[in-house]
């Protein structure tokens, strides 16, 4: 009996890590719009410390062991035939817009394709040195800049204003938040020792600020919900990923400038343009049920950011890959399915691995201090690399 064709669309954060723990379980083919590996994760690392952040979380997918034998298509999905199960690719093999389309078939499919945030996160079907650009050039933009103002209070702003604020002590780094407190979805004495913490590296904290989202579609974050969300035409510069005009507040306070304006608020987009739309809830989030399962459709998963599990979509951070692939398993041997639970309370790092070390808090709010060397051998090498991606090739020279 030939093995099953289990198709994964997306091969982010969640994607890869599904394609990896489905690597037993049938013939996996991953179509990512990526040339590589390139994580969502740890946007303040990747702004401050670009040469830190690629070390660890942009991978060519021929370093992962656990996709030895998944087939990569280098492309995105335009399109979804549920009736004879196909998936329709446009490969990069040609000028924007312009490749060939290819059709893919499958037994069972995993929708992986994430959500689009901010200037980070995006679906745009690239080559290496458009990921070049994505990471460089807002890096530069930071280096030049003598004041810096972020908006919004989840982990990707905070994150952002740390790292900016120790990697160049000299800049005027400032967070803008909507409420008393950032974090809204962490344990109170998360968001205790996170201020204490931006306050010894020097970030101005700004709460009670609601900011008025500028022209052109910049926004993004992970829950922060720091604006009011309206979509305009155009940006206010000719650099895409960050802006330099007044920030104006819905909250009364008087408009903010700053060289560069980081974007970090609760905005997400999910990518899902090519799904049919019985699939889709009212926000373009696939509806799934408790197993992850797309409701409606027996043979169609779907995982991470994209997925409507619960209200901060918690399957991209909590295993949901590996219920996923044990779903799947159970699926095509005729078993019983086992649903996903959402936490209560968001946990892990949130200012990311800074010089003196790396602090991951528990869901009760308990931060473990983890040092610099540990971080870096332990948790990435060790743990992240060869227990969680199931081996990571060194780089080649």
């Amino acid at each position: 009996m030939s093995r099953p064709r289990i198709v994964v669309v997306g091969l982010g954060d969640t994607g890869v890590l599904t394609a990896i723990a489905l690597r037993r379980h049938g013939d996996v083919v991953g179509i990512t719009a990526k040339p590589e590996f390139v994580s969502g994760q740890e946007l303040g690392l990747r702004l401050a410390r670009p040469e830190a952040w690629t070390r660890d979380y942009r991978i060519a997918y021929n370093r992962f062991r656990g996709l030895d034998h998944a087939r990569i298509v280098h492309g995105s999905a335009t399109a979804l035939d549920t009736e004879n199960r196909i998936v329709r690719v446009q490969l990069a093999d040609g000028s924007a817009g312009d490749g060939s389309v290819v059709e893919e078939p499958y037994d069972v499919l995993v929708v992986a394709t994430g959500v689009t945030n901010g200037f980070w996160r995006h679906p745009t079907l690239q080559d290496s040195r458009g990921v070049d650009a994505d990471i460089l050039l807002p890096h530069q933009r930071l280096a030049a800049s003598k004041t810096v103002a972020i908006i919004g209070g989840g982990a990707a702003a905070l994150s952002s204003a740390a790292q900016v604020a120790e990697r160049w002590p000299d800049k005027n780094v400032d967070l803008y938040f909507p409420g008393d407190r950032a974090l809204p979805h962490h344990h109170d004495l998360v968001w205790d020792r996170v201020r204490s913490r931006l306050e010894s590296l020097g970030v101005g904290l700004h709460p009670g600020h609601r900011a008025e989202l500028p022209a052109g579609d910049v926004a993004g974050g992970d829950g922060g919900d720091a604006a009011n969300h309206n979509k305009n035409d155009d940006d206010d510069d000719d650099d895409e990923h960050l802006t330099s005009a007044p920030v104006s507040w819905t909250t009364g306070q008087a408009p903010t400038t700053a060289d560069v304006v980081i974007w970090a608020i609760g905005r997400v987009t999910p990518n899902t343009g090519w799904l049919p739309a019985e699939m889709l809830d009212d926000r373009g989030f696939v509806r799934v049920e408790p197993t992850l399962r797309v409701a409606g459709h027996s043979d169609v998963f779907a995982v991470g950011d994209v997925a409507a599990t619960d209200p901060l979509r918690t399957s991209a951070r909590n295993r949901g890959h590996l219920l996923v692939a044990r779903n799947i398993r159970a699926h095509l041997q005729g078993g019983p399915l086992r649903d996903y639970r959402p936490p209560r309370r968001r946990w892990g790092s949130v200012l990311g691995p800074l010089r003196d070390g790396l602090i991951v808090f528990t869901p009760p709010g308990r931060g473990v201090r983890v040092p610099a060397p540990a971080s870096d051998v332990v948790l990435q090498r060790l743990i992240t690399h060869q227990l969680i991606y199931g081996g990571v090739r060194k780089r080649s020279r």
